[in-house]
């Protein structure tokens, strides 16, 4: 541990284990041997002479000693990443590698075409996009731009109200040709339903919400089959396996095509809001900065459609 540097090797590794949750996966993401891992957090207790983990073979916990010490290392290393952006002019000019995460289709539509005229202006940024309908954590993940879809929770994030989206029920002709069109909530109870997992932090499980005039109503719904991607449900509504819920821009060309209807569409519940997030840090990258201010306005006028 003599040098420094070894020193702030050591200090990320020990963070990364803390954060993957062991030593195994530390490797994993900082894509070293579980040797070296394991020898790194060793020298780094061998030169604190104490014990910042305590190791079982189900988990890792903080030592007492640890605990402290590994919030220091977080602001250490912070302070070190703010230190070298700037020297690196990010604050100057737009440059640098830029990682962005959004809903996996969301990203393909809207994204993806507002990326291609910001990376053609922005020749100097690298983008790294990550699209997953699963909420990453932007610290963890070092995520430096999040699209989200629903409520936030309280946070100390950066955000930006970019419009809202809007749920729908659909299905396809064939199978409103052979079962009927709801025509009501209550006649829900009389149809198969495609579930979708990631649309459980809008309904209760099992039930699907909808409007009326002064409340909104949590509908059972009947799901013989549910999916963890968008386009595996969309898939299945096509095919006339049942009713489906989506965002109506995960299915707008395929309304288009006919290949999909709507339906209850007096019943349709609350919009959801969409964000950008970004940092807590004060001086924002311009890079950061760039992005938001060019993607902004062009997401909000695609959701204004």
């Amino acid at each position: 541990m003599e040098k420094s540097v070894n020193r702030l090797d050591a200090m990320a590794t020990l963070l990364a284990v803390v954060d993957a949750g062991g030593f195994s996966a530390a490797s994993r993401k900082l894509r070293v041997p579980v040797t070296t891992v394991s020898r790194r957090v060793a020298d780094l207790e061998a030169h604190l002479r104490t014990k910042l983990l305590q190791r079982t073979t189900r988990k890792i916990t903080l030592t007492d000693a640890g605990a402290p010490y590994v919030a220091a290392c977080r602001r250490v290393i912070e302070q070190l990443d703010e230190a070298e952006r700037t020297a690196a002019g990010e604050y100057q000019s737009p440059r640098g590698e830029l990682t962005v995460t959004a809903p996996l289709v969301f990203g393909r539509m809207h994204l993806v075409p507002v990326i291609a005229e910001f990376m053609a202006q922005f020749i100097d940024i690298r983008l790294n996009c990550r699209f997953n309908d699963r909420v990453l954590n932007l610290q963890d993940e070092h995520i430096d731009v999040a699209i989200r879809i629903g409520d936030l929770p309280d946070s100390s994030h950066r955000t930006r109200r970019i419009g809202t989206v809007r749920r729908v029920v659909c299905a396809s002709p064939d199978y409103l040709s052979r079962h009927g069109e709801p025509r009501t909530m209550a006649d829900l109870a009389a149809h198969s339903c495609v579930g979708f997992h990631s649309f459980d932090s809008f309904d209760p499980p099992g039930n699907w919400l909808f409007a009326t005039t002064d409340s909104v109503v949590s509908i059972p719904i009947r799901s013989r089959i549910t999916f963890d991607t968008i386009e595996s449900a969309i898939d299945a509504g096509s095919a006339g396996m049942g009713l489906i819920r989506v965002f109506s821009y995960h299915v707008r060309p395929v309304f288009r095509s006919g290949i999909l209807q709507k339906v209850l569409p007096d019943f349709v519940p609350p919009s959801v809001p969409v964000h950008v997030l970004h940092g807590t840090e004060d001086m924002t990258p311009l890079k950061v900065r760039a992005f938001i201010d060019f993607c902004v306005p062009r997401l909000q006028a695609c959701l204004a459609l």
